[in-house]
C-alpha cells in the first residue's frame, strides 16, 4: 500500500469476493447461478482494464513487486475470511477475536524486531500520530461487526466478503479527494464496473 498510489491498490483489493467466492465454492459448495458468474467475468474484466491506467502513472504490473504484494495479501485476505467462516462456527466470535489480536502482536513483535526496529533512524523513524489508536480502534469495531456478521445462522462468506469490499468507494475517494492522484475519470469508470461486478454476486448470492 505504501507504495502504491490508492486509487490503484483499493480496486485490486476489491476484487477480493471474487476469490473468496471460489473457495466457498470448493470449500463449503456453495454453487454459482447464473448472476454470480456474471458478476465474476464483470470483476476480472474490470480488474484487467484498470492495469491500463496503472501503466500512465509509470506502473508495470507484471515487473511491479508491490503489485504483486497487494495480490498476494488479496489472496491470502480471501483464505483468511473463508477460515474466519469456518472457525466462527466452532468457536465464540469474541473468543476468536481477542485471539487473533493477542497472535497479531506475537507476530509482529518479531516482524518489527527484524525488518523495522534496526533501520528506522533511516527509513521510517517513529513519529507519534493521533491516527496511531484511531487505526486500532476502527479495526477491532470493524472486526467485530465482522466476526458478528458471520455468526448468524445461514450467513454467507460470499455475500460478506462482498459488502466488506465496498470500502473501496473509501479508499478512492480519499486518493481522489485528499491525496490528489491522477486519471481519476478513467479508473472511476473502471471502478464503477468492479463495484458493479460485485453487486451482481452479492444479488445472486442472495
Amino acid at each position: 500500500m505504501k507504495h502504491l498510489p490508492v486509487t490503484v491498490f483499493s480496486p485490486i483489493r476489491a476484487t477480493g469476493p471474487f476469490w473468496t467466492l471460489i473457495g466457498a465454492l470448493i470449500i463449503f459448495h456453495e454453487k454459482l447461478n447464473f448472476l454470480q458468474w456474471i458478476g465474476v467475468l464483470v470483476t476480472l474484466l474490470f480488474f484487467f482494464l484498470f492495469s491500463t491506467t496503472g501503466k500512465k502513472e509509470g506502473i508495470e504490473y507484471k515487473n511491479n513487486k508491490w503489485i504483486w504484494y497487494i495480490v498476494g495479501g488479496t489472496l491470502l485476505g480471501a483464505v483468511s475470511g473463508l477460515y474466519d467462516k469456518f472457525i466462527i462456527a466452532r468457536i465464540d466470535r469474541i473468543a476468536v477475536q481477542a485471539w487473533f489480536s493477542f497472535y497479531q502482536v506475537v507476530i509482529l513483535l518479531p516482524v518489527l524486531a527484524i525488518f523495522w526496529f534496526p533501520g528506522r533512524k533511516k527509513t521510517t523513524p517513529f513519529r507519534w500520530r493521533w491516527s496511531i489508536p484511531a487505526i486500532g480502534l476502527t479495526l477491532v469495531i470493524a472486526d467485530f461487526l465482522y466476526f458478528y456478521a458471520l455468526s448468524y445462522d445461514g450467513s454467507m462468506i460470499s455475500i460478506i466478503a462482498a459488502l466488506r469490499r465496498v470500502s473501496v468507494l473509501v479508499t478512492f475517494g480519499f486518493g481522489a479527494f485528499v491525496l490528489g492522484e491522477v486519471n481519476l475519470k478513467q479508473k472511476g469508470i473502471f471502478l464503477l464496473g468492479i463495484l458493479a461486478g460485485t453487486l451482481l454476486m452479492t444479488l445472486g448470492s442472495s
